[in-house]
Protein backbone atom coordinates (compact mmCIF):
# COMPACT_ATOMS: atom_id res chain seq x y z
CA UNK A 1 0.00 0.00 0.00
CA UNK A 2 1.31 3.61 -0.88
CA UNK A 3 0.73 6.45 1.53
CA UNK A 4 0.89 10.10 1.70
CA UNK A 5 0.91 12.37 4.75
CA UNK A 6 0.03 16.11 4.79
CA UNK A 7 0.70 17.91 8.05
CA UNK A 8 -0.76 21.47 9.21
CA UNK A 9 3.24 22.20 9.77
CA UNK A 10 3.01 23.41 13.32
CA UNK A 11 5.42 21.39 15.15
CA UNK A 12 2.97 18.95 16.34
CA UNK A 13 1.64 18.13 13.52
CA UNK A 14 5.34 17.66 11.92
CA UNK A 15 6.62 15.68 14.52
CA UNK A 16 3.54 13.06 14.24
CA UNK A 17 4.06 13.07 10.51
CA UNK A 18 7.66 12.27 10.73
CA UNK A 19 6.57 9.13 13.56
CA UNK A 20 3.74 8.03 11.50
CA UNK A 21 6.31 8.28 8.33
CA UNK A 22 8.79 5.89 10.19
CA UNK A 23 6.18 3.55 11.12
CA UNK A 24 4.71 3.06 8.06
CA UNK A 25 7.61 2.48 6.38
CA UNK A 26 8.41 0.08 8.59
CA UNK A 27 5.74 -1.91 7.89
CA UNK A 28 6.41 -1.98 4.24
CA UNK A 29 4.02 0.99 3.45
CA UNK A 30 5.78 3.22 0.79
CA UNK A 31 5.30 6.77 0.92
CA UNK A 32 3.99 8.08 -2.52
CA UNK A 33 2.80 12.10 -2.45
CA UNK A 34 1.61 11.80 -6.10
CA UNK A 35 -0.58 8.22 -5.81
CA UNK A 36 -1.14 7.32 -2.73
CA UNK A 37 -4.02 4.77 -2.05
CA UNK A 38 -4.41 6.62 1.48
CA UNK A 39 -4.07 9.97 2.86
CA UNK A 40 -2.76 10.44 5.92
CA UNK A 41 -4.32 14.59 7.04
CA UNK A 42 -2.29 15.86 9.97
CA UNK A 43 -3.96 19.06 11.69
CA UNK A 44 -7.63 19.64 11.55
CA UNK A 45 -10.18 19.72 9.18
CA UNK A 46 -8.46 22.83 6.99
CA UNK A 47 -5.87 20.49 6.43
CA UNK A 48 -7.80 17.89 5.08
CA UNK A 49 -9.59 20.30 2.76
CA UNK A 50 -5.85 21.55 1.24
CA UNK A 51 -5.47 17.71 1.08
CA UNK A 52 -8.79 16.70 -0.95
CA UNK A 53 -7.98 19.59 -3.59
CA UNK A 54 -4.65 17.95 -3.88
CA UNK A 55 -5.66 14.95 -4.86
CA UNK A 56 -8.69 15.74 -6.26
CA UNK A 57 -7.98 14.29 -9.94
CA UNK A 58 -7.57 10.90 -8.33
CA UNK A 59 -10.91 10.88 -5.60
CA UNK A 60 -11.66 6.98 -6.66
CA UNK A 61 -8.77 6.28 -6.14
CA UNK A 62 -7.71 7.14 -2.96
CA UNK A 63 -9.15 7.50 0.91
CA UNK A 64 -8.23 10.03 3.36
CA UNK A 65 -7.93 9.94 7.45
CA UNK A 66 -7.13 12.94 9.65
CA UNK A 67 -5.81 13.48 12.87
CA UNK A 68 -6.62 16.11 14.85
CA UNK A 69 -3.38 18.54 16.55
CA UNK A 70 -6.34 20.95 18.17
CA UNK A 71 -9.50 20.61 18.46
CA UNK A 72 -11.41 17.49 17.68
CA UNK A 73 -13.10 18.13 13.35
CA UNK A 74 -16.07 16.46 11.75
CA UNK A 75 -13.19 15.12 9.08
CA UNK A 76 -10.02 15.15 11.20
CA UNK A 77 -11.26 12.42 14.25
CA UNK A 78 -8.40 10.57 15.65
CA UNK A 79 -6.21 12.08 18.31
CA UNK A 80 -2.36 12.39 18.60
CA UNK A 81 -2.16 9.56 20.93
CA UNK A 82 -3.91 7.21 18.63
CA UNK A 83 -1.31 7.34 16.26
CA UNK A 84 0.06 3.83 16.63
CA UNK A 85 -3.01 2.45 16.61
CA UNK A 86 -4.07 4.14 13.73
CA UNK A 87 -0.48 3.01 12.01
CA UNK A 88 -1.27 -0.88 12.64
CA UNK A 89 -4.81 -0.28 11.44
CA UNK A 90 -3.40 0.58 8.07
CA UNK A 91 -0.62 -1.16 8.27
CA UNK A 92 -3.04 -4.51 8.44
CA UNK A 93 -5.73 -3.03 6.28
CA UNK A 94 -8.37 -3.15 8.98
CA UNK A 95 -10.71 -0.66 7.39
CA UNK A 96 -14.19 0.15 5.87
CA UNK A 97 -14.19 3.09 2.81
CA UNK A 98 -17.51 5.38 2.87
CA UNK A 99 -18.07 7.62 0.49
CA UNK A 100 -19.98 11.08 0.40
CA UNK A 101 -20.92 13.65 -1.76
CA UNK A 102 -19.34 16.50 -3.09
CA UNK A 103 -20.50 19.82 -5.08
CA UNK A 104 -19.62 20.48 -8.64
CA UNK A 105 -19.65 23.78 -9.32
CA UNK A 106 -19.57 25.09 -12.79
CA UNK A 107 -18.66 28.65 -13.33
CA UNK A 108 -19.44 30.01 -17.11
CA UNK A 109 -18.34 33.11 -18.48
CA UNK A 110 -19.40 35.49 -21.68
CA UNK A 111 -15.91 35.37 -23.05
CA UNK A 112 -13.74 32.81 -21.64
CA UNK A 113 -14.28 28.90 -21.59
CA UNK A 114 -16.29 27.57 -18.47
CA UNK A 115 -14.59 26.25 -15.39
CA UNK A 116 -15.23 23.35 -13.15
CA UNK A 117 -14.86 22.79 -9.60
CA UNK A 118 -15.05 20.55 -6.52
CA UNK A 119 -16.08 21.43 -3.22
CA UNK A 120 -15.86 19.23 -0.24
CA UNK A 121 -17.19 21.32 2.08
CA UNK A 122 -19.07 24.75 0.35
CA UNK A 123 -18.74 26.91 -1.96
CA UNK A 124 -20.11 30.87 -1.48
CA UNK A 125 -20.22 34.22 -3.72
CA UNK A 126 -20.24 38.01 -2.71
CA UNK A 127 -20.09 41.12 -4.51
CA UNK A 128 -17.29 43.25 -2.80
CA UNK A 129 -18.23 46.87 -1.29
CA UNK A 130 -21.92 46.51 -2.96
CA UNK A 131 -24.96 44.37 -2.31
CA UNK A 132 -24.95 40.60 -4.18
CA UNK A 133 -27.97 40.80 -6.66
CA UNK A 134 -28.61 37.45 -8.64
CA UNK A 135 -31.57 35.37 -10.30
CA UNK A 136 -31.86 31.95 -8.68
CA UNK A 137 -32.84 29.60 -10.86
CA UNK A 138 -33.82 25.81 -9.83
CA UNK A 139 -33.85 22.88 -12.73
CA UNK A 140 -34.06 25.57 -14.92
CA UNK A 141 -36.99 27.31 -13.88
CA UNK A 142 -36.80 31.08 -12.06
CA UNK A 143 -37.37 30.85 -8.27
CA UNK A 144 -35.93 34.27 -7.19
CA UNK A 145 -34.12 36.89 -7.27
CA UNK A 146 -31.64 37.44 -4.27
CA UNK A 147 -30.65 40.46 -2.67
CA UNK A 148 -27.88 40.48 -0.02
CA UNK A 149 -24.81 39.94 1.10
CA UNK A 150 -23.87 36.19 -0.12
CA UNK A 151 -25.12 33.00 -1.21
CA UNK A 152 -23.21 29.38 0.32
CA UNK A 153 -23.88 26.13 -1.35
CA UNK A 154 -22.31 23.34 0.84
CA UNK A 155 -22.17 19.73 0.68
CA UNK A 156 -23.68 17.19 3.65
CA UNK A 157 -20.66 16.99 5.14
CA UNK A 158 -19.91 20.52 5.00
CA UNK A 159 -23.28 21.27 6.32
CA UNK A 160 -21.43 21.97 9.96
CA UNK A 161 -19.20 24.39 8.62
CA UNK A 162 -19.85 27.92 7.42
CA UNK A 163 -23.52 26.96 6.24
CA UNK A 164 -24.51 26.24 10.01
CA UNK A 165 -23.30 29.54 11.21
CA UNK A 166 -25.76 30.96 8.36
CA UNK A 167 -28.27 29.19 9.94
CA UNK A 168 -28.10 26.64 7.69
CA UNK A 169 -29.40 23.24 8.31
CA UNK A 170 -26.85 19.84 9.70
CA UNK A 171 -27.67 17.11 7.11
CA UNK A 172 -26.33 13.74 7.32
CA UNK A 173 -23.01 13.34 5.37
CA UNK A 174 -24.61 10.37 3.61
CA UNK A 175 -27.08 11.91 1.99
CA UNK A 176 -26.86 12.89 -1.90
CA UNK A 177 -27.75 16.37 -1.41
CA UNK A 178 -27.02 20.12 -1.48
CA UNK A 179 -27.92 23.34 0.43
CA UNK A 180 -28.49 26.81 -0.25
CA UNK A 181 -27.74 29.54 2.75
CA UNK A 182 -28.92 33.12 2.31
CA UNK A 183 -26.23 35.55 4.06
CA UNK A 184 -28.40 38.37 5.33
CA UNK A 185 -31.03 38.71 3.00
CA UNK A 186 -32.76 42.06 2.33
CA UNK A 187 -36.60 41.34 2.77
CA UNK A 188 -38.91 43.84 2.96
CA UNK A 189 -42.35 45.35 1.49
CA UNK A 190 -40.15 45.76 -1.96
CA UNK A 191 -37.27 42.77 -2.23
CA UNK A 192 -38.60 39.21 -0.50
CA UNK A 193 -36.48 36.07 -0.40
CA UNK A 194 -37.61 33.14 0.78
CA UNK A 195 -35.43 33.43 4.07
CA UNK A 196 -35.25 29.68 4.74
CA UNK A 197 -32.16 27.00 3.61
CA UNK A 198 -33.26 24.62 0.42
CA UNK A 199 -32.18 21.15 0.19
CA UNK A 200 -31.74 20.25 -2.90
CA UNK A 201 -31.85 16.28 -3.68
CA UNK A 202 -29.09 15.06 -5.92
CA UNK A 203 -31.30 14.75 -9.08
CA UNK A 204 -31.67 18.59 -9.14
CA UNK A 205 -29.46 21.56 -9.68
CA UNK A 206 -29.20 24.99 -9.20
CA UNK A 207 -27.84 28.52 -11.33
CA UNK A 208 -26.89 31.43 -9.86
CA UNK A 209 -27.76 34.47 -12.71
CA UNK A 210 -26.26 38.04 -12.03
CA UNK A 211 -28.86 41.22 -12.55
CA UNK A 212 -25.48 43.10 -12.94
CA UNK A 213 -22.20 43.17 -14.40
CA UNK A 214 -20.41 43.51 -11.86
CA UNK A 215 -17.26 41.79 -9.82
CA UNK A 216 -17.98 38.73 -7.19
CA UNK A 217 -15.69 36.90 -5.04
CA UNK A 218 -15.92 33.51 -4.62
CA UNK A 219 -14.39 30.73 -2.00
CA UNK A 220 -14.60 26.86 -2.99
CA UNK A 221 -13.54 25.45 0.33
CA UNK A 222 -10.26 27.42 1.45
CA UNK A 223 -9.67 28.97 -2.54
CA UNK A 224 -10.64 32.35 -3.22
CA UNK A 225 -11.55 33.18 -6.30
CA UNK A 226 -12.20 36.88 -8.19
CA UNK A 227 -14.97 36.59 -10.90
CA UNK A 228 -15.18 38.87 -13.35
CA UNK A 229 -17.49 38.74 -17.00
CA UNK A 230 -19.62 36.18 -14.93
CA UNK A 231 -22.74 34.86 -16.80
CA UNK A 232 -23.52 32.32 -14.33
CA UNK A 233 -22.58 29.75 -12.04
CA UNK A 234 -24.30 26.42 -11.97
CA UNK A 235 -24.17 23.86 -8.69
CA UNK A 236 -25.77 20.33 -8.43
CA UNK A 237 -24.01 17.28 -6.40
CA UNK A 238 -21.10 15.56 -8.06
CA UNK A 239 -20.08 12.57 -9.94
CA UNK A 240 -17.31 11.81 -7.97
CA UNK A 241 -17.17 11.19 -4.43
CA UNK A 242 -14.66 11.41 -1.44
CA UNK A 243 -13.67 8.75 0.37
CA UNK A 244 -12.72 7.81 4.08
CA UNK A 245 -10.83 5.29 5.48
CA UNK A 246 -13.08 4.06 8.64
CA UNK A 247 -11.44 1.79 11.00
CA UNK A 248 -14.15 2.13 13.71
CA UNK A 249 -18.21 4.02 13.51
CA UNK A 250 -18.68 7.21 13.03
CA UNK A 251 -20.83 8.45 15.50
CA UNK A 252 -21.97 11.54 13.23
CA UNK A 253 -24.80 12.93 15.45
CA UNK A 254 -22.39 11.92 18.53
CA UNK A 255 -20.38 14.17 17.42
CA UNK A 256 -22.27 16.75 16.27
CA UNK A 257 -23.62 16.79 19.67
CA UNK A 258 -20.10 16.98 20.96
CA UNK A 259 -19.29 19.81 19.22
CA UNK A 260 -22.15 21.86 19.70
CA UNK A 261 -24.02 20.94 23.00
CA UNK A 262 -22.05 19.03 25.16
CA UNK A 263 -20.49 21.68 28.17
CA UNK A 264 -17.75 19.23 28.33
Amino acid sequence: MKFSIQSRRDSQSNELKDLAKKYLQDFGLILDEDEPDIVISIGGDGTLLHAFHHHANRLNKVAFVGIHTGHLGFYADWKPSELEKLVLSIAKSEFNVVEYPLLEVQVHYHNEPSKRYLALNEATIKSPDVTLVMDIELNGDHFERFRGDGLCVSTPSGSTAYNKALGGAIIHPTLQAFQITEMASINNRVFRTVGSSLVLPAHHNCALIPVKDQQFTMTIDHIHLIQNDLKCVTFNVATEKVRFARFRPFPFWERVHDSFVSND
